[in-house]
């Protein structure tokens, strides 16, 4: 039995434990700390003296985690992100009781090489489950941390952010291995031997995408915006000067970031002509972000329709429900104004946006900056045509959507040759957030094989092309500036877009077969032994 002061010294171990591997993210960003961040909570759990006691730390170790990774969200959830880490700290316990159970021991018998599989398993089964849009989505997923990391992108190529997850986890439970298990380091060995060998194969013989072309893309980054009641006014016209200076530069499209023009352009036909001078006198369409109430009456297509001209394509629509409320949009303006290509931004930010169960969580307005209003979410994903470029297919996202690789990799599917997120995070402004946010790009390109533009209204802006690199300069969060970029194209499929979350399904099927042959251990464990037999006793008869 533990004494009370143990009990606390461990608690608060195992909180400050989970929280290691923000270093891992930007903006530390020190990558190479990933594979080893999990080292010392994971040794708290393995020498827990009960499986309760272990549930108990991987809970606060998970909300730990959580908690740093997140901290930045603090000015505007402020209490509430205290429960919520809590909530979400739940789902590390079933990774930690396997913990316990396969690292506690001298690693004899294959337990050694069982762990080298099931706990990385383990912890991809936790980030899956926190990757539900309403538990706050994929945001800080550990293999997110290698966004800079050439090798180890080319494996987000084969099975997305989820196979680099798997990778680094198993890279930490070797050197568990190694440090407490002297009978075990022959697998711990020859576990670290197989990433390396798995990342040096995949680097040397997956084929890179094959560059066709190019795409001249400017970013409009108009820099923060003093809150007022014209503030929305002020930025468009920020947005709108830094635009007419690429006019000679000879762009194939202008992105602005998310919430960069504040009234529906059906309600507001003086800022759509603007926008449309605008296109005509740059010499190329624009992709500006309505944050804006759509007016009750205005019908879906009054904008223009899938087969206008520049219209959505096989994606689906012109993605709007249609329904009256406050919509983010995507929306594609030329010279003649709008062209009917329009995206409703669909996977809302919890609190930011919309109020889970608003009924039951609606205190949490009264606490912190959670939503007044809930967004009203798109219905499908969006192609949009790039007037002038029949060769090439714009799909866009919208903010936090960049963090989910389904979406990506769906639009990829579709036929999109250039991906682009627009976003706007200037409420954490001086926070890691923009960092964090800009690095998912990268990911998502590495995966999709095909570039990505990450906009911002006040940075970090960044453009990577089709491996993941990055193109050029990142738009710091002190830059108010147009950028232009220079963004090869290219075609092919990558394994992943191919195949989808296959490392998922893998790691829930090994957990599966574990959790049957406990089962029926415990079964037989369970099960009386049966009575012997005694020989039938002899009459004087018989």
């Amino acid at each position: 039995m533990l004494s009370k002061p143990a009990r606390w010294w461990r608690a608060a171990a195992a909180v400050a434990a989970g929280g290691l591997p923000c270093l891992a993210f930007p903006a530390p960003a020190l990558w190479w700390f990933a594979y080893v961040a999990l080292v010392p909570w994971m040794l708290l759990l393995r020498s827990a003296p009960t499986g309760r006691r272990a549930a108990l730390e991987g809970w606060l170790g998970g909300a730990g985690f959580i908690l740093a990774v997140h901290h930045w969200l603090l000015p505007s959830l402020h209490v509430f992100l205290l429960p919520l880490a809590a909530l979400l700290g739940l789902l590390w316990i079933p990774w930690a009781l396997l913990v316990r159970e396969l690292l506690g021991g001298d690693g004899a018998g294959g337990r050694a090489g069982a762990a080298l599989v099931l706990v990385p398993a383990a912890w991809l089964l936790s980030e899956l489950a926190r990757s539900w849009q309403g538990l706050g989505g994929p945001w800080g997923l550990l293999g997110a941390s290698q966004w800079q990391v050439p090798p180890v992108l080319r494996l987000a190529s084969v099975g997305g952010v989820w196979l680099v997850s798997l990778l680094v986890a198993a890279v930490n439970c070797a050197v568990v291995l190694l440090i407490v298990a002297p009978a075990a380091r022959v697998p711990a060995v020859a576990g670290l031997t197989g990433c390396a060998v798995l990342t040096g194969v995949v680097w040397l013989w997956v084929p890179r995408p094959e560059v066709s072309g190019g795409l001249r893309v400017a970013v409009v980054q108009p820099g923060l915006v003093a809150d007022g009641p014209d503030s929305a006014d002020r930025r468009f016209a920020a947005g709108e000067r830094l635009t007419r200076g690429l006019a000679g530069q000879h762009p194939d499209l202008v992105v602005w970031g998310e919430s960069s023009v504040g009234a529906d352009l059906t309600a507001r036909p003086d800022l759509a002509r603007r926008l449309a001078a605008l296109s005509a006198e740059v010499g190329a369409p624009l992709l500006v972000n309505v944050d804006a109430r759509r007016p009750p009456a205005a019908d879906p297509g009054t904008a223009g329709t899938a087969a206008g001209t520049g219209g959505a394509g096989a994606a689906g629509g012109t993605g709007g429900s249609g329904a009256p409320g406050i919509y983010k949009s995507a929306v594609l303006v030329g010279p003649e104004g709008p062209t009917g290509a329009r995206y409703d931004k669909m996977r809302l930010v919890p609190f930011g946006e919309y109020i889970p169960a608003r009924a039951l969580l609606g205190w949490a307005t009264s606490v912190g900056k959670a939503a007044g209003e809930d967004r009203v979410p798109g219905d499908s994903p969006v192609l949009m045509d790039l007037p002038g470029r029949p060769d090439v297919r714009l799909g866009p996202l919208v903010c936090f959507e960049s963090a989910f690789p389904d979406m990506s990799r769906h639009l990829t599917r579709e036929g999109a040759g250039l991906l682009i997120a627009q976003s706007a995070t200037s409420s954490f402004q001086h926070s890691w957030a923009p960092a964090q946010h800009a690095s998912l790009a990268a990911l998502r390109a590495a995966e999709s094989g095909r570039p990505m533009v990450h906009a911002t209204l006040t940075g970090i802006s960044a453009v990577y092309g089709p491996s993941g690199e990055r193109l050029g300069s990142a738009l710091p969060t002190s830059a108010s500036t147009a950028a232009l970029y220079e963004v090869p194209l290219a075609r092919g499929t990558t394994l992943y877009v191919r195949f989808g979350d296959w490392p998922v399904g893998a790691a829930l099927a090994v957990l599966a077969v574990y959790c049957a042959a406990a089962g029926v251990r415990s079964f037989r464990a369970g099960t009386p032994a049966p009575e012997p037999t005694a020989p039938r006793a002899r009459t004087a008869r018989g």
